[in-house]
């Protein structure tokens, strides 16, 4: 009987020395098919401990196995804690995890690199996503009111093909990834901060508010000022947005990765700011020149394809094809709180300047005014599904469902 309680105890100190007291269990249910994507999750960390996140280890546990998985604290109040889910492809699913007070082994971080006016998100030596806040100049000989900042150029597959162009000839003013609004009411003036070369306003980057880099994800918050050039002379900030872009690297599947947007707006000053109706505005990517109505094609979440899909409203939208020797694309997601959702597409048609050429735009004005009053943010989020391979109606649904409906993550303390 001695022998059976010092054996227990020495077992207890042995699992308490390799994994730390154990400060709470978390429970990952999915209800509905998840084919195999990589989810994230995350939960108040706050209501579980207070411990520093530096102090902490997470696990997933698969029967009697424990194995150590990134994490990452965001800093706020409450403090969040975020993981990553690789999900299987049955239904319903459910993961287990615990929370151990104890330092993590070193992670792998997805790390932004600023470097000539570039902010370049990479995780090891495979770059994800640059973001450009200098200004950059059109091509010699080309009007320089094309000049621009704050847009994401190039945007990579996960194998490394460039999914985005900026300035082609047909459009100086497109700019791979990017956020004007086209017919904008501001004190007795309509002003146009999309066709830049029209010379009414323009958006410039104008200051980080933060920069983080972490095992789960990294993510910039910027500044951008939606610049009104005065008749008379002069400029007045007409509206600040404040751009958060997240990118969850490839994990566990290297063939995607997520890239979250959150666009806050909101007026500059005492004058309110109205967007009013257009056919396009708000976040858009010009795609790959290697794109054309014979290697890509569209589909959206209401069946919709490129023949029919400009004008319809959708909660995703398929934008894939061939480029190189290989087949890579986006699941555009808007979420279900945006202004006008299921948000109205702005697709270019198959015959576009003869080859096809792809444009994709989330246009919540595209049928309807938006009047944005001081003193008052106005939110909208977004989310980017990139990947390798050809992707079906059922992965983007399930795509979608979790990230308007992200799973719930039932705590029990210790």
């Amino acid at each position: 009987m001695l022998r059976r309680i010092l054996f227990t105890s020495i077992t207890a100190l042995v699992s308490v020395y390799c994994y730390g007291q154990k400060i709470a269990s978390f429970e990952v249910s999915f209800a509905k098919g998840t084919m195999g994507l990589d989810i994230p999750v995350s939960t108040d960390l706050d209501k579980v401990t207070y411990v520093s996140d530096t102090l902490l280890t997470l696990f997933e546990i698969s029967g009697k196995t424990k194995n150590e998985i990134p994490f990452q604290v965001e800093q706020g109040n409450p403090r969040r804690l975020h993981w990553i889910v690789t999900t299987g492809t049955s239904s319903p699913e459910k993961h287990l995890y615990e929370l151990h007070k104890g330092k993590a082994r070193d992670q792998s971080l997805a790390k932004a690199l600023a470097k000539d006016g570039a902010l370049t998100i990479h995780k090891g030596n495979k770059n994800l996503l640059q973001y450009w806040y200098k200004t950059v100049y059109p091509p010699k000989g080309v009007d320089t009111a094309y000049k621009r900042s704050g847009f994401i150029h190039p945007l990579w597959a996960p194998r490394g093909q460039v999914l985005t162009r900026i300035q082609p000839r047909d459009h100086y003013h497109h700019y791979g990834i990017w956020n004007p609004w086209t017919h904008v009411a501001f004190e007795g003036d309509t002003i146009d901060f999309w066709n830049i070369n029209s010379k009414q306003g323009t958006v410039r980057f104008a200051d980080f508010v933060s920069v983080e880099n972490g095992a789960v994800f990294s993510e910039f918050r910027a500044i951008h000022d939606h610049i009104v050039f005065r008749k008379g002379g002069g400029e007045k900030i007409a509206m600040k947005e404040l751009q958060s872009v997240r990118v969850y690297p490839p994990g566990g599947n290297q063939d995607f990765f997520i890239v979250d947007f959150d666009i806050r707006l909101n007026c500059a000053g005492e004058s309110p700011v109205k967007l009013l109706e257009y056919r396009y505005a708000g976040l858009g990517w010009r795609t790959t020149e290697k794109w054309d109505n014979k290697n890509s094609m569209v589909l959206t979440s209401e069946g919709k394809t490129r023949k029919d899909a400009d004008g319809s409203k959708a909660r995703w939208c398929i934008v894939q094809g061939q480029i190189d020797d290989d087949y890579a694309g986006v699941i555009m997601m808007s979420f279900p709180s945006n202004y006008n959702f299921p948000e109205p597409l702005r697709i270019w048609p198959e015959n576009q300047y003869g080859r096809g050429d792809m444009f994709a735009n989330f246009c919540p004005t595209k049928d309807m005014d938006w009047l944005l009053q001081p003193r008052q943010v106005y939110l909208l989020k977004y989310r980017f599904l990139v990947y390798n391979g050809k992707v079906e109606k059922e992965k983007a649904e399930s795509a979608w469902n979790y990230f308007a409906y992200p799973p719930n993550v039932t705590v029990k303390l210790n």
